[in-house]
């Protein structure tokens, strides 16, 4: 069953008694957004009259929204359209949303290490905030607007070693914060796109991660 509690609060930087700490990302990574982002975006064609093919748009997801939102809108409605968008957000995308399978596991995984999980997204903050503690996953912190090399900027303030992904954004975030770059493939991207851009691991999916992540703990 879905938890209804929040996220814990963000966790300090990490230090010398805590080394472990492991970054997802959110979209396709932990959770299957897709139900709920396409009918977001349908809500939103139906109040701005502008035609979005929804379909299309959730198998291309990963970078920011605006770069959605120019395929259907002119550069001079992109922030207006956007803010309408994620105020639409929490209440058509939060329900439909699923955990992907291992999600739950796989921040547990990393908890019953003694390691931090740290969520870092390109998603709007607050509604990543909705999604994790609407579907119970244990997130030590949730860091949003951040994409692809941008995402370095959190996973070097909490002292990621490893950050996980499903999209080639995720895996140049990971190599510019200098942390191992696990990824899954079961975004937009496939598993050998996601090696050329230079991911260390490619799994399947989260449901490999805990006996990843217990050979690379004990390697």
């Amino acid at each position: 069953m879905p938890s209804s509690s929040s996220p814990a609060s963000p966790a300090a930087p990490a230090s010398p008694a805590q080394p472990l700490t492991v970054g997802f990302d959110l979209d396709m990574t932990l959770i299957d957004s897709r139900p709920g982002i396409k009918a977001a975006y349908e809500a939103l064609s139906a109040a701005t009259g502008t035609f979005i093919d929804a379909e299309l748009a959730i198998t291309r997801l990963g970078p920011p929204l605006e770069q959605e939102l120019a395929h259907w809108f002119p550069d001079e409605r992109i922030e207006e359209v956007g803010e309408a968008y994620r105020a639409l957000y929490p209440e058509y995308a939060i329900a439909p949303t699923l955990a992907m399978p291992g999600a739950r596991e796989a921040v547990a995984a990393v908890r019953a290490a003694g390691g931090r999980a740290v969520v870092v997204t390109a998603k709007h903050e607050p509604n990543a905030k909705l999604h994790v503690a609407h579907l119970g996953i244990e997130a030590d912190a949730v860091v949003g607007w951040l994409w692809a090399e941008a995402k370095a900027e959190a996973l070097r303030e909490y002292g990621a070693s490893v950050y996980v992904g499903d999209h080639t954004g995720d895996v140049r975030g990971a190599r510019t914060a200098g942390a191992l770059s696990v990824a899954v493939a079961t975004g937009p991207c496939d598993a050998e796109e996601l090696r050329s851009a230079g991911a260390d691991v490619v799994l399947n999916d989260l449901t490999a991660f805990p006996q990843w992540l217990a050979g690379h703990l004990e390697g």
